[in-house]
């Protein structure tokens, strides 16, 4: 697809991936029309129709080979592979978002007026917080503070030169990949930002609570996999994270129940649950904090599920597929 810029700003091509996402790409094409160069589709086997859809709405439709493992940052490769020497700047966005109006003019317009700048990113907000729990944790999740920042969600204006001169997304990431890219960005001496502006609406239809599972299952794995790559180095990427999931999800239950064997009183100690999302509700002043503060517990288990997950599939030679909560 391509469609005329801005009068002024810098040329803008866009790398939309998705799956089966319905009438959520066509609203997601629909809101890069007439202000994305180029529109570029990277489909991952969908089966609903979107393939035919997004050419009908003129976009540059890329069907991935599904006979090798599918992974996001290997769609977004294939997007900005697709888009060859094309503009200095490429929106990033999944094919369950909509990109605000107004969005890339601001974006675009930073990144021009900061150099240095690799990545801007803003505000994604969930299309219905109301309809569940899970999408309101969605919706806190995304609102992170305002400056330079250490990394992007899968929404994100990026400079070209900059995702080039880092060789683009790793591949084989079945999430956390675009962390992983920013820290590589930041070491090259790139800067990352997230600016204090409406970028995306996002639609995660998280209604279940075996959905909410899989995704904080899926966070922990790239915990474990960002620790494993880059938890050496003096960022000590994700480090406390996998050892925070570790501690709370497998070693304190252990211990707990090793130590209930030799006395039952030990069973109080099951205590320091509630106790800690106590502790984390009173240090959120933002709406919502009691049901954050619970499943940031509850997901510790998760998250370690998905560590233990990583590093035994580490050890046995075999590496893990994508984990869909969708």
């Amino acid at each position: 697809m391509k469609t005329g810029p801005t009068p002024g700003r810098p040329e803008i091509d866009a790398v939309v991936i998705g799956r089966n996402e319905g009438a959520r790409l066509i609203a997601c094409l629909g809101s890069l029309k007439g202000r994305a160069r180029r529109i570029v589709y990277v489909d991952s086997g969908s089966s609903d129709g979107s393939v035919a859809a997004a050419g009908a709405a003129g976009a540059e439709v890329v069907a991935l080979d599904m006979a090798r493992p599918f992974t996001a940052a290997r769609a977004r490769n294939a997007g900005l592979e697709q888009l060859g020497d094309g503009a200095d700047f490429v929106q990033l966005v999944d094919g369950d978002c909509t990109v605000a109006p107004g969005w890339l003019d601001t974006a675009a317009a930073f990144l021009a007026a900061h150099p240095e700048a690799a990545v801007a990113c803003g505000r994604r907000r969930e299309d219905h917080p109301e309809a569940s729990v899970y999408n309101r944790l969605c919706d806190r999740e995304w609102d992170t503070p305002v400056g330079e920042a250490a990394a992007c969600g899968g929404d994100a204006l990026v400079r070209r030169a900059a995702l080039v001169s880092v060789g683009g997304f790793r591949d084989g990431l079945i999430a956390g990949e675009e962390p992983e890219l920013c820290l590589r960005l930041r070491r090259a001496g790139w800067t990352v930002w997230r600016l204090d502006a409406e970028m995306t609406r996002h639609d995660a239809r998280i209604l279940r609570l075996g959905q909410w599972w899989q995704r904080s299952r899926r966070a922990g794995h790239a915990f474990a996999e960002g620790a494993h790559l880059h938890g050496a180095g003096p960022e000590r990427h994700w480090v406390k994270e996998t050892r925070r999931a570790l501690a709370w999800g497998v070693a304190l239950p252990l211990a707990i129940l090793v130590a209930a064997l030799l006395t039952p009183w030990a069973g109080l100690a099951l205590l320091i649950y509630p106790a800690q999302v106590l502790r984390l509700a009173a240090r959120d002043s933002r709406p919502g904090r009691w049901e954050a503060a619970l499943f940031t517990v509850l997901g510790k288990f998760a998250e370690a599920q998905g560590v233990v997950d990583f590093h035994l599939r580490r050890w046995i030679g075999r590496r893990r597929g994508i984990l869909e909560y969708k």
